[in-house]
């Protein structure tokens, strides 16, 4: 693939969108965030009126994850997120499905699994990416989930339990990362589509969460899940030969699945992050200009206006080790000191860091719900945790610096 030169300045096509999903954000997220915050429920009503705007739909996400310079679908999430990371992850949460099936799937399970999952504007579908296990989350190679192959019916088995499921068990269709081989690690494992009303698959624990609570988060059971051979992600024969290769101790050629996921999606999480975070500055900012204390607007105290300088500048470099990432998976880079990690890592800490310095700015008001910093701050701790901790991307990043396999 040729390289595209890189340029921070947005084409024409990039700023119309990024003005689109911002008037988006700001007269249906926004106006619609407390109360989904307070209910903690799926915002149905917001998903609805995304579909019927265009941005809940394959096309727009297709268009954006597909554009040339890569930054298309990180200036969307930034702007959806800004609005809203509950209502934000409602929206994108199905995004990390079709992810898993362009990472993991044959070309003929792509063109037919991943726009199932959006369904239509009339007829919304919702899908949802389930790897990690009560008994493992960062460790990958612990995962219990099995699948087994029923050759005589040419159907695979799936029996387990997922948790941190986004969407889990309301979904439409499932992506189930299961060992095959318990005996080869994350070597051993497999992704499966669960399509709708298969048997076996259940909703089990909702979890009532510190934050993002607009997103339905969840575990989900599978019992006796039977699926036919061609709900593999990849097919038998693949299969079969990557697991021949992993017994051989030869190199299998690609990820394992989960993290064959999650490399896909780091920018755009960090990206998630930096709408957050600049969410919460703006409101900062906004609110030192017209805090008056000791007969001045608070602004005018250094103590107020470096934080704000601070946070300003962290929230620019995070987006810029974003955008470098992102840039970097369109063009066919390799990561090679892990830069996606990289910037969720920066990012996903900034947004913390960030919005807990506009509850101090915003003093107790920051402190109550009557303003959005205080769940803005709820919102951004889950992107120290999920999709990687900041542990785990540490780690990731120095085995990459050092060649050294570092535990």
């Amino acid at each position: 693939m040729a390289d595209l030169a890189f340029s921070l300045d947005l084409s024409d096509d990039q700023r119309e969108m990024q003005k689109w999903l911002h008037e988006f954000a700001a007269d249906v997220i926004r106006p619609a965030a407390h109360e989904w915050d307070e209910r903690e429920e799926t915002p149905w009503p917001i998903i609805q009126e995304a579909a019927k705007a265009g941005i809940y739909s394959l096309d727009f996400m297709a268009s954006q994850w597909f554009d040339e310079s890569g930054l298309g679908m990180v200036i969307a999430q930034e702007e959806l997120f800004w609005g809203d990371a509950g209502i934000g992850l409602a929206l994108m949460g199905t995004g990390l499905a079709a992810a898993a099936v362009s990472a993991n799937g044959t070309n003929e399970q792509i063109g037919e699994f991943v726009p199932a999952m959006y369904g239509t504007e009339d007829d919304i579908k919702l899908g949802a990416f389930c790897s990690s296990e009560p008994d493992a989350g960062s460790d990958v190679g612990a995962m219990k989930t099995r699948a087994v192959y029923d050759e005589a019916k040419d159907e695979w088995v799936l029996n387990g339990t997922k948790t941190w499921a986004t969407n889990g068990g309301i979904a439409d269709w499932h992506v189930i990362v299961a060992s095959v081989d318990p005996t080869l690690a994350t070597r051993g494992q497999a992704s499966f589509v669960v399509p709708p009303g298969t048997k076996g698959l259940s909703q089990g624990q909702k979890f009532k969460k510190h934050g993002i609570r607009a997103s339905h988060t969840a575990e989900v059971v599978l019992d006796d899940v039977r699926l036919a051979g061609n709900y593999l992600l990849g097919g038998k024969e693949k299969l079969d030969d990557r697991l021949n290769r992993a017994r051989e101790g030869l190199k299998t050629g690609r990820s394992q699945p989960s993290m064959a996921t999650f490399e896909r999606t780091r920018p755009t999480v960090g990206a998630q992050a930096v709408g957050i975070a600049r969410a919460a500055y703006e409101v900062a900012l906004d609110y030192a200009k017209v805090r008056e204390q000791f007969g001045r607007p608070i602004i005018e105290n250094q103590g107020i206006a470096f934080k704000l300088a601070d946070m300003k500048t962290r929230i620019d470099a995070s987006r810029l080790l974003v955008w470098r990432a992102a840039w970097m998976a369109r063009q066919g880079k390799d990561f090679t000191a892990a830069e996606g990690s990289q910037c969720k890592l920066f990012a996903g800490e900034t947004a913390v860091w960030v919005t807990e310095q506009a509850i101090q700015i915003l003093g107790g008001n920051g402190y109550t719900r009557e303003y959005p910093v205080e769940r803005m701050h709820r919102d951004a701790k889950i992107y120290t945790i999920f999709e990687g901790t900041s542990e785990i991307q540490r780690l990731v990043i120095a085995r990459a610096i050092s060649g050294t396999y570092i535990r």
